[in-house]
């Protein structure tokens, strides 16, 4: 019974989350981006040759030739979160470090989106921009270094290196909450485009980042508490637990930065991105003597 279940998870989370499954969905993301990106300049071009007629919360979408650079980052975005999600049943600091690679991409398409939206005959709306975009300038390079710390330390997990039966389900458990978290994520894109495009049709074209991704990440804190908790069964040191809640703590300010405008959203991702850095740092730290130990031991 238990075996069936591991074949019946396994089969599932290949076929969907599998290398196939990945190279289709990354051809799909990188065709669909560059048709995206196309389409997208075509209508900028059309609006400004006043070939086409928009309302004013509209209009912003497509301006200023920059904001075709919008739609292709969006596409790309939403395979990084398809990558975060497959990268779940690998460890707790992979998928932490795709979080803050897609935080990172978030916050570049929102300075673009503030450099597409600089009017140069309004000098005070200039300088109160440029003090926002110094600041989310430095939130990118913070939470940059952050990913490719993260990235550097990555931990490669193979199922078929294990013999610990106890790990086997703790991957097999992390496997089945990657699926419905899938699941979870095409109902929110979906919710998400669907809202959006009604609004867009009505006059109200948002570029908020709040779209999808404060949901998502509602789901994807959930997720992580769950992971935390079910870690509980298999884990007992002291310091994997608060290494993984510190993480956790990183995400939920992560959550809340998404949600909050301007200056406040950037201080707080550099908050999170320094937090997740440490936390890794002293983990990693804590390990190396722990080893460190043992060999002057022996």
């Amino acid at each position: 019974m238990v075996s069936r279940l591991i074949v019946n998870v396994g089969s599932i989370f290949d076929a969907y989350l599998g290398e196939k499954a990945d190279k289709k969905v990354r051809r799909l993301s990188i065709n669909s981006a560059i048709f995206g990106f196309i389409m997208h300049l075509l209508i900028c071009l059309l609006f400004q040759l006043d070939l086409i007629d928009l309302n004013s919360e509209t209009s912003k979408l497509f301006d200023s030739y920059l904001d075709s650079l919008y739609t292709p980052f969006s596409i790309f975005l939403a395979y990084e979160v398809y990558e975060l999600i497959r990268t779940i049943p690998e460890s707790f600091s992979n998928a932490i470090g795709k979080q803050f690679e897609i935080i990172t991409l978030l916050v570049v398409r929102d300075i673009l989106k503030r450099l597409s939206d600089i009017d140069a005959s309004a000098i005070s709306t200039i300088d109160e921009s440029i003090g926002i975009l110094a600041i989310e300038c430095l939130a990118f390079v913070v939470l940059f270094a952050t990913a490719l710390f993260f990235n550097r330390s990555k931990r490669d997990v193979n199922d078929g290196e294990h013999e610990n039966e106890e790990l086997h389900r703790f991957i097999l458990r992390k496997k089945q909450l990657a699926i419905i978290l899938l699941f979870v994520y095409l109902a929110i894109a979906l919710y998400s485009i669907s809202s959006w495009s009604y609004g867009v049709f009505n006059g109200n074209g948002s570029t908020n980042r709040t779209i999808f991704f404060l949901d998502f990440f509602t789901a994807l804190i959930l997720a992580d508490i769950l992971i935390l908790l079910i870690s509980y069964q298999y884990i007992t040191e002291f310091s994997n637990l608060a290494r993984n809640t510190g993480f956790i703590l990183s995400t939920v300010i992560l959550r809340v930065a998404i949600a909050s405008p301007g200056v406040s959203g950037a201080i707080m991702f550099i908050l999170a991105g320094f937090l997740g850095s440490i936390v890794l740092f002293s983990g990693i730290s804590f390990e190396r003597s722990v080893t460190r130990g043992y060999s002057e031991a022996e």
